[in-house]
């Protein structure tokens, strides 16, 4: 199964990204399955139900979103109607909307998808991400009941992220970080054959401090003072994420490659893509 996950969605730069890109990806590179983290989608905080149509549109299979998932209250109602929208497993126990669902890719092909909270340097103590996660693949195995199984984590410690890598490998086909808006540099197999990238980073203008106009944070950095609201940077957006390739008998991935498209980083990916027409 050829898999393609996109990092988090930043405010309207990176939705049009998305729009214009996203199918291209999709043809080119023959994805199966498209997951794309859309919490910072809206205005940089959480998604709202006609932004979250506009990345399905896009290609989107899946949309993850995190601690932002329920900013924009209309979701609370959206989620409910729309299952290929997830929000964290170890979210509030009485949170609408589900943290795992398991989808059918071409051919009738089952791909688990699931997403957890961190912990550490979180502003909410979130429930712990390891039991819930281990719920969800002991009863989704890879090679049984799925052929895949993919796991958003979305925490700001690089090493939570890698403990969950560690703690999902070999049960999950890829594990990949979101929440901090940069993408490290570790894409990887772990030993047991999960496909690892501590974060994914951002579908947005770079040319920003994690996504948003500098001009606000840059103050709070040096005088400690708030003066205005914060808003997403507008420039062109680069697409980050990780695009991998699994084995349908073990759900192992057997290629791995990091994602970057459009916008002001270096292109990055499985092979060119066209220009656009």
């Amino acid at each position: 199964m050829r898999i393609l996950f996109l990092g988090d969605v930043m405010g309207r730069a990176g939705r049009a990204a998305v729009a214009e890109t996203l199918p291209r990806m999709k043809a080119a590179w023959k994805i199966d399955f498209a997951v794309v983290n859309g919490e910072n989608a809206s205005n940089g905080a959480g998604l709202t139900p006609d932004h979250a149509k506009g990345l399905l549109e896009a290609g989107a299979d899946c949309v993850t979103l995190g601690d932002h998932a329920f900013d924009q209250k209309d979701m609370l109602q959206f989620i409910e109607r729309e299952p290929r929208i997830l929000r964290p497993l170890n979210y509030a126990k009485d949170a609408p909307g589900k943290g795992h669902r398991v989808y059918t890719a071409p051919g009738g092909r089952k791909i688990l998808v699931a997403q957890a909270l961190g912990q550490v340097f979180m502003k909410r103590p979130f429930d712990d991400p390891f039991s819930a996660l281990d719920t969800v693949l002991r009863t989704n195995t890879l090679g049984g009941l799925v052929q895949a199984a993919l796991v958003d984590i979305h925490c700001e410690a690089t090493s939570e992220k890698m403990g969950v890598g560690h703690f999902c490998d070999g049960r999950a086909s890829v594990v990949v970080g979101t929440h901090t808006h940069i993408p490290t540099a570790d894409a990887q197999i772990l030993p047991r054959g999960t496909a690892f990238q501590a974060d994914a980073g951002m579908c947005g203008d770079y040319n920003s401090i994690i996504g948003m106009d500098p001009a606000e944070p840059l103050r709070r950095f040096v005088t400690g003072m708030p003066k205005g609201r914060f808003t997403p940077a507008m420039g062109a957006a680069t697409l980050s994420g990780l695009y991998v390739e699994t084995d349908d008998r073990t759900g192992k991935a057997v290629r791995v490659e990091m994602v970057r498209q459009g916008g002001r980083l270096a292109p990055a990916g499985p092979a060119p893509l066209p220009d656009a027409p």
